[in-house]
């Protein structure tokens, strides 16, 4: 005949945390509750804090997230795979859940039904890799650091970013693009990464080395292909690369500055430079990453859903606005 198992309740944990706080030991304890010692010890180990602390919501919480059943992606093995197919893309659960809505042939999935489910395997199988499928896999804040001085007073040619136009700020038009270097251990080595403040595109080049000139000169060469209209303003911090802004001002480009210490003030690079961090960490070395996969990390940016586009692509709404501008560039036909 089968043993019959009873499940601890959050009555019994607590007891057990008062009899634990009170120095009892394990058989002590189980004599009490009338359990055996192995499924006291069992429950501590499992469902304990760290620091050989036990809580008893804890506990509850986290024996009931290794129950929990009934989860639509437990149940339909297709739509798992195919939200963790979109996890190791890049995209974030709300993502995933907005673009089924757009999406009638989809199934429909809120985003915090995939978070749960990501949270429930780490409880389930104490298994802390599952944390990297979401967007920000840190265990702690990072340190910030202090306030200091700052280059602003010695820019030349200097415009605080509280002059820039009202379509900048709005988001409103695309042209208005901010910058910023993402920088790596290996010394020399630099991404510089430009932001559509309205599409919220990203495009990207490697740099030999970080001097102002240099960095001028890139920008120069992403930027000039585009039509003027695509091409108003940039916005940077306060680095010293950035010092030659002035040689932009050859495309009909006005450049700004964030007010010191405020990287905020372009959050959007800032913004997609975090996101594009899960794929290339800052201990990469990128003399061993190759093109084909430098612009594959990219494209797979740009055709993220974005919540705030509605969660349209980047690329997407890019691509309609430089049709568009194409479209009304080219001269019309006069009927004959």
């Amino acid at each position: 005949m089968g043993h019959k198992y009873k499940q601890f309740t959050l009555e019994d944990r607590c007891e057990i945390a008062r009899l634990r706080g009170e120095g009892r030991s394990i058989r002590q304890i189980a004599a009490a509750l009338d359990r055996q010692p192995s499924s006291v010890a069992r429950e501590l180990k499992r469902n304990g804090a760290a620091k050989d602390t036990y809580k008893p919501v804890f506990a509850q919480q986290k024996a009931g997230a290794r129950r929990w059943t009934g989860s639509k992606l437990d149940r339909d093995k297709a739509l798992r795979e195919d939200v963790l197919r979109h996890l190791a893309g890049g995209w974030s659960p709300e993502q995933i859940a907005g673009r089924t809505r757009r999406d009638p042939e989809l199934p429909a999935i809120s985003h915090e039904t995939i978070y749960r489910f990501v949270y429930a395997q780490i409880d389930r199988h104490n298994d802390f890799s599952w944390r990297h499928y979401l967007p920000r896999a840190k265990y702690k804040r990072g340190r910030r650091p202090g306030k200091g001085g700052s280059p602003a007073m010695h820019m030349a040619q200097r415009i605080s970013v509280s002059e820039r136009p009202v379509q900048a700020n709005d988001r409103s038009l695309p042209g208005h693009w901010e910058a910023d270097l993402m920088a790596f251990s290996r010394y020399g080595q630099n991404i510089l990464m430009l932001h559509d403040r309205h599409s919220r595109l990203l495009i990207a080049k490697r740099l030999p080395a970080k001097k102002a000139v240099i960095v001028a000169r890139a920008m120069t060469r992403m930027l000039e292909p585009l039509p003027g209209s695509l091409r108003k303003t940039v916005t940077f911090d306060n680095g010293t690369e950035f010092a030659r802004h002035y040689d932009l001002h050859a495309l009909d480009l006005d450049t700004y500055f964030c007010d010191p210490h405020a990287p905020w003030q372009k959050g959007g690079v800032e913004n997609a430079i975090g996101r594009m961090r899960r794929f290339l960490p800052r201990k990469t070395d990128l003399a061993a990453l190759s093109d084909s996969r430098f612009n594959l990390l990219l494209a797979l940016y740009n055709n993220t859903p974005r919540k705030c586009l509605d969660f349209r692509t980047p690329a997407e709404l890019f691509s309609e606005k430089l049709l568009h501008f194409k479209c009304e560039s080219t001269p019309r036909l006069s009927p004959g």
